[in-house]
């Protein structure tokens, strides 16, 4: 039996909305691995800001 991991906003690894630490969390990365792809996502694809907000409006904050 496994354990079902959750999808959330991080409450204490955060700058903004703790979007990134909830997603380094769950994936079990470094948080910033996971801000560097926003970045990159920002800056390159153009993507990443509106990904950002996207996460932030949709994910629940950790309990």
């Amino acid at each position: 039996m496994s354990e079902e991991k959750k999808l959330y906003r991080s409450r204490t690894d955060k700058k903004i909305f703790g979007v990134c630490g909830g997603l380094a969390k769950y994936f079990g990365v470094d948080v910033t691995v996971i801000r560097i792809l926003f970045l990159v996502g920002l800056f390159i694809v153009g993507g990443g800001l509106l990904a950002y907000l996207i996460c932030a409006l949709v994910m629940p904050e950790e309990k």
